[in-house]
């Protein structure tokens, strides 16, 4: 298999295992949309861990099969490669990306679907599309231009150039930059944490910041009133407002 899952602790690994750089060919795209639909519905899985191994996120599309395709083809796949970008995006749980290595083109893009990006000191991302011809295909012109800004976005679309960590930390387009050897733990920490918070404000915390995003700011915040008074409902808001009466902040312990 060229992706897996596999879960501990709550936490998911999706995990790319395409050597030598884990091109995304359409095998992948496909593998990568099932699974990310699997960890959506798994209730032991309470957040998500993007991972490409110690060497390489990802280094893009596979070229030579894209080669291969002409313009009926791509009218196509097109959409099918988005919608296996997206899935990833939608789980309505937390997921971080865990970057080694190369995170160009396609690699980049799925790296933006998370909603964290801890990336290792020789990590290198960027959207190299246009040296091919091309532009961003998986989501690359709207999910980067949203995350860095866009005019930053531009800059790295047009040009098809890489950032270095340390670049990519300063404009955003990743949180956090750690020893490429503390990349998966730390990865993996960020989301064991979150996945023993309420699983069921988490997700509304993710729907209303994707979701507002997409909108204006008065929906945006009906959005954000609907999902604030339906965790009243839950078991969770009462397990935390008492531990907080009880016990003081940060203490609860959620199911």
């Amino acid at each position: 298999m060229t992706v897996t899952l596999e879960v501990a602790e709550g936490v998911g690994t999706i995990r790319l295992d395409r050597p030598p750089m884990n091109a995304l060919d359409i095998a992948t795209q496909d593998r990568l949309r099932e699974l990310a639909g699997e960890a959506a519905r798994r209730d032991d899985v309470r957040a998500v861990v993007l991972y490409g191994g110690e060497k390489v996120f990802a280094a893009g599309a596979d070229i030579k099969e894209m080669r291969g395709m002409d313009h009926a083809a791509m009218v196509v796949r097109a959409r099918e490669l988005q919608e296996a970008f997206t899935a990833v995006a939608r789980i309505p749980k937390p997921v971080v990306a865990a970057v080694t290595g190369y995170a160009l083109g396609g690699g980049c893009e799925l790296a933006l679907c998370a909603d964290f990006r801890i990336a290792a000191d020789n990590a290198r991302l960027g959207q190299p599309e246009i040296l091919l011809g091309l532009i961003p295909g998986a989501g690359g012109t709207q999910r980067l231009a949203r995350l860095v800004g866009p005019s930053k976005a531009k800059d790295l679309i047009f040009t098809g150039r890489q950032v270095k960590a340390d670049e990519a930390l300063a404009i955003g387009l990743v949180d956090r930059v750690v020893p490429a050897a503390e990349v998966y733990e730390q990865a993996h920490a960020w989301a064991a944490k979150l996945a023993a918070g309420p699983a069921i404000a988490l997700r509304a915390a993710k729907e209303c910041v994707d979701g507002g995003l997409e909108t204006d700011i008065d929906t945006g915040l009906a959005i954000e009133r609907s999902w604030f008074a339906g965790l009243f409902a839950t078991e969770d808001r009462e397990i935390g407002m008492r531990s907080f009466v009880e016990e003081g902040p940060g203490k609860a312990k959620f199911r």
